[in-house]
C-alpha cells in the first residue's frame, strides 16, 4: 500500500475514534446535567471553556504541529481526551459548574488538537496540486461528522443503559486503545516544518485565509446557536421526547449531515469550489433558519417543522462546510498548512463559543424561534464576508498548470 494512503487511513481512523467520544461526551453532559436541574444557560456555560480553549488550542496547536509533527499533536489530543473523560467519573457532589467547566476545557483542547492534526495531515500527505484534495478532505470531514452523530446516539444510549459514569469509562477505554495503535503506526514527521517557525507566524498573512476564517466564525456560530442547547432541550421539554429519542434523532441528523459532506464533490460534480461557491451556498443556507422560524410563528405543526426543517438545513449546511474545508487547504501552502489550518479553526472555535453561549441565553429568553432568527443573521454575515474571497484558488491554478 502507498505510504501516503496508509498514513491517511491511520489518521482518519484515529480521527473517527476520537470523534465518537467527542459526540458522546457532549450528549452525556447536556442530558445528564439537564436532568440534575441545570437551566439551559447553565448547561451552555458548562461548554464555555470547551469552546474558549479550543480557540487558544487552534492558535497554538498549528504552531506546535509545525514544530513537533502532526502525529504527536494528534496523540497528545487523544491522551488529554482520555483524561477529560475520566475526571468526570467522580461523584455528583464533585460535579460543580467550575469543575465540569475545567473538565470540558481539557476536552476542548484535546478535540481541537486532534481535529487540526487530522485535517492538516490531509494536505501534508497529498501531492502538490493534487486534484483529489477536495475528495479526500470531504471524505475525512464528512465521515467525521457522521461518526459524531453516532457519538450522540452512543452517548444517549450509554446514559440510559450504563449510567453517566459507566459510559465515561467505556469511552475512555476505547480511545486509549486507539491511542496506542496510532502511536505505533504513524511516522513522526508528518506536517513538521524543516525550520522551526516563530510563534508570531501563527497569524496568517494570506488574505484569503483571513477572510475565510471570518466567514467560518459566523457559519458555525449559526449552527450552534440553536443546535447545542436550544434544540435538545426543546425536544426534551416541549415535545416530550426521552433521552434515547433526543440522542437518536440528533445522531441521525449529524450522520446524514456527514454523509452529504462526504458526497459533496459528487453533488457539485467534482467542481473545485471557489469564493463564489462559499458566498452563494451561504445565502441559500440563510433561507432555512428563517423559514423554520416563520413556520413556527405561524403555528404550523411543531414536530413536522423541526424534523423537516432540520433535515433541509443539515443538507445545505453540510455543503457549506465541505466547501470551507476544501478552501482552507487550497489556500494554504504545504509548508505552513498546520499553522494556517490552526488559525482557521481558531475562528471556527470562536464561532462555536459564541453560538454555544447564545444558544443557552437566547433559548432561555426568546425560545427556539429566537435562536433561529439569530442563526439567520449569522449565516447572512458569513455570506456577505465571502464576497471578499478569491474566485480561483491557488490550488486550482496548480491543478490547471499540471494538467497543461
Amino acid at each position: 500500500m502507498d505510504h501516503a494512503l496508509r498514513n491517511y487511513l491511520v489518521v482518519t481512523g484515529g480521527y473517527w475514534a476520537f470523534t465518537i467520544t467527542d459526540g458522546a461526551i457532549r450528549m452525556l453532559v447536556v442530558l445528564y446535567f439537564h436532568l440534575l436541574g441545570y437551566s439551559p444557560l447553565q448547561v451552555a456555560m458548562l461548554f464555555l471553556f470547551y469552546e474558549f480553549f479550543g480557540i487558544v488550542t487552534n492558535l497554538v496547536g498549528g504552531w506546535l504541529g509545525a514544530r513537533i509533527g502532526l502525529n504527536r499533536t494528534m496523540n497528545i489530543g487523544m491522551a488529554m481526551q482520555v483524561m477529560a473523560l475520566l475526571v468526570l467519573t467522580v461523584s455528583d457532589s464533585w460535579l460543580s459548574v467550575p469543575y465540569v467547566m475545567a473538565a470540558q476545557a481539557l476536552s476542548g483542547i484535546a478535540k481541537d488538537l486532534n481535529k487540526m492534526s487530522a485535517k492538516a495531515s490531509v494536505k501534508a500527505i497529498s501531492k502538490s496540486g493534487d486534484a483529489s484534495l477536495f475528495k479526500w478532505v470531504a471524505i475525512l470531514t464528512g465521515s467525521k461528522n457522521a461518526l459524531k452523530g453516532l457519538g450522540f446516539f452512543i452517548g444517549a444510549g450509554l446514559l440510559q443503559w450504563l449510567s453517566f459514569r459507566g459510559g465515561l469509562f467505556v469511552l475512555a477505554g476505547m480511545l486509549f486503545m486507539v491511542l496506542l495503535i496510532t502511536l505505533w503506526m504513524l511516522p513522526s514527521d508528518v506536517g513538521k516544518m524543516k525550520s522551526k517557525p516563530k510563534f508570531t507566524q501563527v497569524f496568517s498573512n494570506i488574505k484569503a485565509v483571513n477572510v475565510l476564517s471570518a466567514a467560518r466564525f459566523f457559519l458555525f456560530g449559526a449552527r450552534d446557536i440553536w443546535f447545542v442547547v436550544g434544540l435538545p432541550v426543546f425536544l426534551y421539554e416541549k415535545l416530550g421526547w426521552d433521552f434515547y429519542q433526543v440522542g437518536g434523532f440528533l445522531a441521525f441528523w449529524v450522520m446524514g449531515y456527514g454523509l452529504v459532506q462526504a458526497l459533496s464533490p459528487r453533488l457539485l460534480k467534482n467542481h473545485h469550489p471557489t469564493g463564489g461557491s462559499a458566498r452563494n451556498w451561504a445565502f441559500i443556507l440563510a433561507l432555512f433558519p428563517a423559514g423554520i422560524a416563520l413556520a413556527l410563528q405561524q403555528g404550523v405543526a411543531i414536530d413536522v417543522v423541526i424534523v423537516v426543517g432540520l433535515i433541509l438545513f443539515g443538507i445545505v449546511f453540510a455543503i457549506n462546510s465541505a466547501i470551507h474545508s476544501y478552501l482552507i487547504l487550497a489556500y494554504s501552502n504545504h509548508d505552513k498548512v498546520a499553522m494556517n489550518v490552526g488559525f482557521y479553526y481558531m475562528s471556527n472555535a470562536a464561532g462555536r463559543l459564541a453560538g454555544t453561549v447564545l444558544s443557552g441565553w437566547v433559548y432561555q429568553t426568546h425560545g427556539l424561534t429566537g435562536c433561529l432568527w439569530w442563526s439567520f443573521g449569522f449565516v447572512l454575515m458569513a455570506g456577505l464576508i465571502s464576497f471578499a474571497l478569491p474566485q480561483v484558488t491557488d490550488n486550482e491554478r496548480n491543478i490547471k498548470s499540471n494538467v497543461a
